[in-house]
């Protein structure tokens, strides 16, 4: 990546993935810990579609 340009995180507002998880974790008031083992599973090109849709059909799965 060439200095100056932005990654996918930073256009969509956030810092970096971590950051971005974090936030989709409060967002869906689950556990970090839930959140990464799911992208981890899906893979990082799964981020802002595939995850998502996995934490919205997976609501309520993980109540803690």
């Amino acid at each position: 990546m060439s200095e100056g340009k932005l990654n996918v995180y930073q256009e969509n507002g956030y810092t970096d993935r971590k950051d971005y998880l974090e936030c989709i974790a409060g967002d869906y008031g689950l556990s970090l810990e839930v959140v990464i083992n799911l992208a981890e599973v899906l893979g990082e090109s799964e981020d802002f579609d595939g995850l998502i849709s996995a934490l919205e059909d997976a609501e309520g799965m993980f109540d803690e």
